[in-house]
Order: structure tokens, then C-alpha cells, then sequence
């Protein structure tokens, strides 16, 4: 059985140069925004490397412009744009599908979450970790998930917790600034 041919568009949003890959079944990575399109396309290839660059498909060209509309900070739905999370755990696809009903404007903590789906305390690290290898973000708006008490927490795309504040500023979330990586002691 031969392997699944991936196809990847990089393409310029108001929040800069994003990317997004595609199989026959459907969007398989996306890429948050970075300053050039080939710093893009390197961490797009990073996780997919062979990916092939290809014209969008009608469904992924609306996938492009959903993106488009969303750095412009137009209310955008992506709960339609269909996925491909081939080889994902399957405790992570719950989370994921879980994350997808999270709409614009709002947000839910990691142990929120959890307790969603029926799982104890302890599974908050199992959405964090989940949240952290999500292969598409925004799609699944992770950014979208906060630490206990609303705060920002971690996020693994460029930028870290500064992008992911960006992100829910856009939509009209505003969560204090993350805190430094490193406290001082205050002498």
C-alpha cells in the first residue's frame, strides 16, 4: 500500500505567514503564524517533510480564507473544515473534538475539560499534553484552553503564551499578561 500523498500551501495572513497541510481525507498540520514564509515552511516540513507544495483544493482555499478572515479579527468558525487526525491517541481525539466546540470569544480550562469528558482531576495534564501536540492549531483552538484560574499557561507555538494572548485579544478575550519564567526573590 503506498503512503498517503500530504499537499501544503504557506500563504500571508495579517498576523504573518501561516501553513497549512492536506491528505485526501483532509487537513492533516496547520501552521500558526510566523514572520517569513519560509521560517513557514520549515516548521511545517519539520513534522510533515513529505509534504509536496500544491495549489489549495476548494475546501482548503476555504480553509485559507477562514484563516485570513480570523487575523483580521472577524469572528471565524472552524468547526466545519474537516480533519484528518489519523494516528492521534484516541483520548486525544476526544479532547480535540471536545476543543472544537469551544466557540470564538470563549474559553475553558484544562481541568474544565477533563471534567467535561467525565474524566477526574488528574487527565487536566492528559489536555495540556494533548494541547500541546495538537497538529492543528486554531482549527482546534487550544489557544482557547486556559490554566487554572483563567491563566494563559503554556503554549507551544512561535511566540508562546505572548501569541497565544494575541489570539484570544482577537477575539475579544483578555487574560492578564504570562507570568516570567522565572520568579526572583525580591532582593
Amino acid at each position: 500500500m503506498g503512503q498517503t500523498v500530504h499537499n501544503y500551501h504557506v500563504f500571508e495572513t495579517a498576523g504573518g505567514f501561516c501553513g497549512i497541510a492536506w491528505n485526501m481525507r483532509g487537513v492533516t498540520r496547520f501552521q500558526l503564524p510566523t514572520k517569513s514564509a519560509e521560517g513557514t515552511e520549515r516548521l511545517l516540513l519539520r513534522r510533515l517533510p513529505v509534504a509536496e507544495p500544491a495549489t489549495p483544493t476548494p475546501a482548503i482555499a476555504e480553509a485559507v480564507a477562514a484563516v485570513k478572515r480570523y487575523f483580521k479579527g472577524e469572528e471565524t468558525d472552524f468547526s466545519g473544515i474537516v480533519l484528518d487526525l489519523d494516528g492521534q491517541d484516541e483520548f486525544f481525539k476526544r479532547i480535540y473534538d471536545a476543543v472544537r466546540r469551544v466557540g470564538w470569544g470563549h474559553t475553558v480550562t484544562y481541568g474544565g475539560l477533563a471534567k467535561e469528558l467525565g474524566a477526574g482531576p488528574e487527565a487536566a495534564r492528559d489536555v495540556g499534553q494533548a494541547m500541546a501536540k495538537n497538529p492543528v492549531a486554531l482549527i482546534i483552538p487550544c489557544h482557547r484552553v486556559l490554566a487554572a484560574g483563567g491563566k494563559v499557561g503554556g503554549f507551544s507555538a512561535p511566540g508562546g503564551s505572548t501569541s497565544k494572548i494575541r489570539m484570544l485579544e482577537l477575539e475579544g478575550v483578555h487574560v492578564g499578561a504570562p507570568e516570567p519564567a522565572q520568579q526572583t526573590l525580591g532582593f
